[in-house]
């Protein structure tokens, strides 16, 4: 016993002892500074209500920044819709009421202007010595008037009118008309005046506005068509018009979207999807996110004062890509940092997992090959070990790696076809019943034992008219070729078959069945990508049903959706 405290040994264990104290002041080092805070109370007011995106766009940007265990309370002025004295002297009296029965808050996060007026109005009752972090607000002067109180700090909502200006021209060069949309709100009116400013930096441009607040919705609509081409919208806000309608943002943005026949732009982070461009915006969920990351500082014990500061606004590029190419609008115009949605995938984005090994061999073969050529030696036998890689490669590309039957690709590939030959067909989708319990119970390797054994006994089955895929998972696909039902039925026998006799898995015998659900074209559809829709849904019939069976798409969901 005595040897092991030899000098070396003692020395040995005191280094061995200091690594593992300093690898756990590291781990607690960051753990800090990653705002792990398991505790702490936030409230969120917003300006508006929920049924705004952007304010649902500003809680999810709230909710990364908060850490988990940290409660976070919500509550909506709705000023969009309530927004006289005496509705705020309502919303006043239900949040004092409130207040007075729930524990102090921590940090308060207030979101937009009329939250931080109201934060302000009445701090010294509500919110004594708590810190109040806003985010897009946009009255740059309310925010900077704010700094005098070291207990309010935030980010700005600063719209980007020269930015959305250039981008607009750069993909319609032929622009003449810049038309801004936008009410009589405080907002509508702050970017009105804000958007005539640049008017003298654009002397080729003329600029107007369209003030929706004194336009009823059949004028607006009329205004809107009028529209020339040679004109952008660039849209704001539109909470009402003259007729005392009342829209959301996603009504608003449809209802332009709908009437105008020009490209429409947008300066605020939500909305995207609906007929709108988009443009430089300002990122409400960034905005909430850094405005969350704050606060959590604040409760891991950074003193508020530190951030008494003006953020500047979180803007980036937001563009939806389905609308630029309905415009015929150059894709390339894209800014490389812009957030797109609705991408369309080219042909290397949807295939670049298959085709990067395929070209780094391709490469080495092609490399080989003209060092043979070059050296003038062993040419003819490089060729056709070249000829074996070029019929390997595509061979792995149309076939499933686990179990080699034809995989997913090679199935859109002959749909393709199918589609150009008119020629009629049965689509039979096959899942495997109770598949997730042999995975399960049994590991995922019998689970890939049971896939290529029916994958076999399809090929087994298999003849010019009746061709078996893998889907995904544990579901296989069959075209089975011809003209009649019956023949389809024999084809679904075909298929049902396979499931008769038990399956060895790792020297255990297994009984295993499928539902197969069939859909036929053109009886059912002639969209032959509701055609997957229908046998899925047949399938899905069997499974939730009898299972180990059949069924026809006419004969299940069909039915039953014609009787909806």
């Amino acid at each position: 016993m005595l040897r092991l405290f030899k000098p070396r040994n003692l020395l040995f264990l005191l280094f061995l002892t200091g690594i593992i104290f300093y690898n756990a002041c590291i781990a607690a080092g960051q753990e800090s500074g990653n705002g792990t805070q398991s505790s702490g109370r936030v409230l969120f007011i917003s300006s508006y209500s929920y049924a705004w995106d952007t304010v649902q766009l500003q809680i999810e940007g709230i909710k990364k920044g908060i850490a988990p265990g940290v409660t976070i309370d919500y509550e909506f002025m709705d000023t969009k819709r309530f927004s006289t004295g005496s509705d705020m002297e309502e919303f006043y009296k239900g949040f004092k009421y409130r207040m007075s029965k729930l524990e102090p808050y921590d940090v308060v996060i207030l979101g937009d202007d009329a939250a931080l007026n109201f934060a302000i109005k009445h701090q010294k009752e509500f919110f004594d010595k708590v810190p109040l972090v806003y985010e897009g607000v946009n009255d740059e002067e309310l925010a900077e008037k704010s700094l005098e109180d070291p207990y309010i700090t935030g980010v700005i909502e600063k719209l980007s009118i020269k930015e959305n200006i250039n981008f607009a021209c750069k993909l319609l060069p032929s622009t003449k008309n810049i038309i801004l949309v936008s009410d009589s709100s405080v907002t509508g009116e702050a970017v009105r005046r804000s958007f005539y400013k640049y008017k003298d930096q654009y002397p080729g441009l003329d600029f107007s506005d369209i003030n929706t607040s004194q336009l009823g919705s059949l004028e607006l609509k009329n205004k809107f068509a009028s529209v020339k081409e040679d004109s952008v919208l660039i849209f704001v806000v539109m909470t009402e018009d003259a007729d005392g309608r009342k829209y959301k943002n996603t009504e608003a943005i449809k209802f332009i979207c709908s009437n105008a026949k020009v490209p429409v732009f947008k300066m605020v982070e939500g909305g995207l999807g609906d007929g709108i461009i988009g443009g430089n915006v300002v990122s409400m969920e960034m905005s909430g996110e850094i405005a969350a990351q704050i606060a959590m500082k604040i409760i891991n014990g950074t003193p508020p004062e530190k951030f008494n500061t003006i953020i500047e606004s979180p803007n980036i590029f937001c563009i939806d890509e389905n609308v630029m190419r309905e415009a015929g609008l150059d894709l390339s115009l894209i800014p490389n940092n812009a957030k797109v949605i609705n991408h369309k995938k080219t042909f290397w984005e949807e295939y670049k997992r298959v085709l990067k090994p395929g070209i780094t061999i391709m490469s080495v073969v092609i490399f080989f090959t003209l060092f043979a050529v070059w050296n003038g030696r062993k040419y003819k036998r490089l060729a056709g070990e070249l000829a074996l890689a070029k019929d390997s490669m595509e061979n792995a590309y149309y076939h499933d790696i686990l179990t080699g039957i034809n995989n997913r690709t090679c199935f859109k590939k002959d749909m393709a076809e199918l589609e150009k030959s008119k020629l009629p067909f049965a689509l039979m989708m096959i899942d495997v019943d109770n598949f997730k319990y042999i995975n399960d119970t049994y590991g995922h390797s019998v689970g890939d034992e049971a896939l290529c054994q029916i994958a076999a006994r399809l090929s087994g089955v298999s003849d010019v008219n009746f061709t078996p895929y893998r889907f995904a998972g544990d579901e296989f696909i069959v075209i089975a070729r011809g003209t009649e039902n019956s023949l389809y039925e024999e084809e679904a026998e075909r298929c049902i078959s396979i499931f008769h006799e038990g399956f060895d898995l790792s020297g255990i015998k297994h009984t295993i069945h499928g539902s197969i659900g069939i859909a036929v074209y053109p009886q059912d559809t002639e969209d032959f990508n509701s055609l997957v829709v229908y046998a899925d849904c047949a399938m899905y019939e069997v499974k939730n049903n009898s299972k180990n069976s059949y069924k026809f798409y006419k004969d299940t969901c069909n039915t039953k959706q014609g009787s909806s």
